[in-house]
């Protein structure tokens, strides 16, 4: 929790030079892409660039793609000639979260993923139909692997947990984790607590790694919201 954040820094070591500018209601990246450099990115994120980076878009992933909630295709930006500047912006209000892995993979939730450089390679896991079900994180999470820069995004800020042992997080507030971690679906308490709590199903983290929390979820959102929503009425004459 105490490390030293890089995301605003213009001098890292490793990886592409960026900043994250909007944390954490209304995130965006500002990413210089190396000379004939590829970064990925996910459909429609793009905001800004420079006029000499050139896309070019991939079908990627197949239909697991659509069933995790993405879109079929991805976007990759190559700084032809010079490095260049592109800026991305998710698609839910929200924070936007950095990481560079090192020959590391980091699981993420549907839809979280956002961009990574080219040496970073993401694919779909089936995290099998009942565990998957239950989990609140859907039948498929994301799988990134590789050494290079990674980004996504969440609904609200984005808090990392340093797991040494275990740790317990609502289903709805996880956006990833990093792989050697071990996770169990189950509940807080008895039934009654179950169903009158507000809280539901819970995963329990074990080994030693990292956890994303969101501080936000969509479902309590809407719950929250739904209230004050405006319903049109019908008039029976």
């Amino acid at each position: 929790m105490n490390e030293v954040d890089l995301t605003q820094s213009s001098s890292l070591t490793k990886g592409y030079r960026q900043e994250i500018i909007g944390k954490p209601d209304f995130a965006y990246a500002r990413i210089q892409i190396p000379a004939n450099e590829t970064l990925m990115v996910e459909a429609s994120a793009m905001a800004t660039m420079d006029t000499h980076i050139q896309m070019k878009t991939k079908f990627k992933g197949g239909f697991k793609r659509f069933f995790r909630g993405e879109s079929l295709f991805i976007n990759e930006f190559t700084a032809k000639g010079a490095p260049g500047q592109i800026e991305i912006a998710p698609g839910p209000p929200g924070d936007l979260q950095h990481t560079y892995l090192d020959n590391q993979s980091v699981f993420l939730q549907a839809s979280c993923y956002v961009a990574s450089s080219g040496s970073v390679e993401s694919f779909t896991k089936w995290d099998g139909m009942l565990k998957g079900f239950f989990s609140g994180m859907g039948l498929f999470l994301i799988k990134c692997s590789g050494t290079g820069d990674l980004w996504f995004n969440s609904f609200g800020g984005i808090f990392e947990i340093d797991v040494k042992g275990e740790t317990v997080v609502d289903n709805g507030h996880i956006v990833g984790f990093t792989e050697g971690l071990e996770y169990e679906i189950g509940r807080i308490g008895g039934f009654k607590s179950f169903f009158l709590s507000g809280e539901a199903l819970v995963c329990k983290f074990r080994g030693e790694g990292k956890v994303w929390v969101q501080n936000r979820q969509i479902p309590s959102f809407v719950g929250w919201i739904n209230p004050y929503r405006r319903v049109q009425r019908n008039n029976y004459n």
